[in-house]
């Protein structure tokens, strides 16, 4: 069997280091292609999460002006006052597109027959009622989107409720403790007025004299006898 020649050998060796070469920067290529190949993970949860929380703010409201007024309330039913309330100051009532009477129609369609208030699930069908009409131009599922962003997070307003303004003057003035002369009278030393009994001097037709401590033992000094 012949020898394989210098030159053969040479070749084989040059050929051999050309595809290893080769090999090695093919695999950064490959393993890129296969990075760019595979599917994005899209993680849908965030806008779920939010829908719920918005609608707890949503009930959160509900509630709030459901016992605004009544100290019996549950929160789980509200009347027609309240339901127009929260209608005005969510301001749903724009004037235009929606008014006081279509309020009340609103909920005299959604209410039960014999009942005067609505529950929650009551409320939304009345809510869905009136969107189209609040946001004319937008989808049906838009305008529900838009009325509840304008109820959620709200809470009754106090309209015509004057605040005790607190100030080192009005506290002063306020103190029954620093009274003196006839205005002192009119308190007695918790504070609180004494009426009428404050203001006017009222006298007693009782026959005995203003100073005697006495008064109304007379009977029981006789029957002890």
């Amino acid at each position: 069997m012949p020898w394989p020649s210098l030159r053969q050998s040479d070749d084989q060796l040059f050929w051999g280091r050309v595809q290893r070469r080769t090999s090695v920067q093919t695999q950064p290529q490959q393993q890129q292609q296969q990075t760019q190949q595979q599917p994005r993970v899209v993680c849908r949860g965030f806008p779920r999460m939010a829908e719920s929380a918005d609608m707890e703010q949503l009930l959160t409201s509900f509630k709030k002006f459901a016992i605004h007024g009544d100290t019996k309330a549950t929160g789980k039913e509200m009347n027609g006052k309240n339901w127009a309330k929260l209608c005005k100051d969510c301001k749903v009532i724009d004037g235009k597109n929606v008014t006081g009477t279509d309020v009340d129609i609103v909920f005299s369609k959604v209410k039960a027959k014999t009942s005067r208030v609505i529950t929650y699930e009551e409320f939304q069908k009345a809510l869905e009622e009136l969107a189209p009409k609040r946001f004319k131009g937008q989808s049906k599922e838009e305008a529900l989107k838009s009325i509840h962003q304008l109820i959620e997070g709200k809470e009754p307003t106090n309209v015509g409720v004057t605040k005790v303004a607190k100030t080192r003057a009005v506290d002063r003035l306020t103190d029954t403790t620093k009274y003196t002369g006839s205005h002192k009278e009119r308190f007695d030393d918790s504070g609180k007025g004494k009426g009428k009994a404050g203001r006017e001097e009222l006298v007693e037709n009782t026959g005995y004299v203003g100073a005697y401590k006495n008064a109304g033992t007379y009977e029981e000094k006789t029957k002890a006898k």
